[in-house]
């Protein structure tokens, strides 16, 4: 058994509104997700490899994790975004920065404004691991890359979220 995601899914809302760049670094994420990852649910010690369903209910993140080769029901986790809101609203405002940059800035400024980013990614996900410990252990790589779908929500609900 390993203690990793195999199959990753994302729920409707997911896709909404997103821009083609945003799909295409939401896939990425995926792909790279599944490559390389520490996932160890408390509920299925044990029990890995494991699939993973992202989706939101009433403003709160859902993670439905059922182990893949078991008929088991699985494990619903919820996670309140309200504690998401302003690590990424300062993470868009970055990656905004970021973009801008590119087609202007000197590379110092570029370099200095990404290593930025990168930390601000790093702390969300660093949240994130807070959020679920005792409930899923998982290591930063595998938080950044869960952020990096939790923003795609976020770039598609930006307004309702704020």
């Amino acid at each position: 058994m390993t203690d990793k995601l195999a199959i990753v899914e994302l729920g409707d809302v997911f896709h909404a509104h997103l821009s083609p760049e945003a799909q295409q670094d939401q896939q990425i994420a995926i792909f790279d997700l599944i490559e390389d990852n520490i996932f160890k649910p408390a509920t299925f010690a044990d029990q890995g490899p494991f699939k993973l369903k992202l989706n939101e209910h009433e403003g709160k993140l859902v993670f439905e994790i059922s182990p893949v080769s078991s008929a088991e029901k699985p494990y619903f986790l919820l996670i309140s975004l309200k504690t998401f809101r302003a690590p990424l609203a300062e993470y868009y405002d970055i990656c905004t920065a970021y973009n801008d940059a590119i087609h202007t800035a000197s590379a110092a400024r570029i370099e200095s404004i990404d290593m930025a980013r990168r930390g601000v990614h790093n702390d969300v996900a660093e949240l994130l691991r807070d959020r679920l410990e005792g409930k899923v252990e998982t290591d930063l790589n595998t938080a950044r890359r869960l952020i990096t779908l939790l923003f795609a929500l976020y770039l598609g609900r930006k307004d309702t979220l704020e």
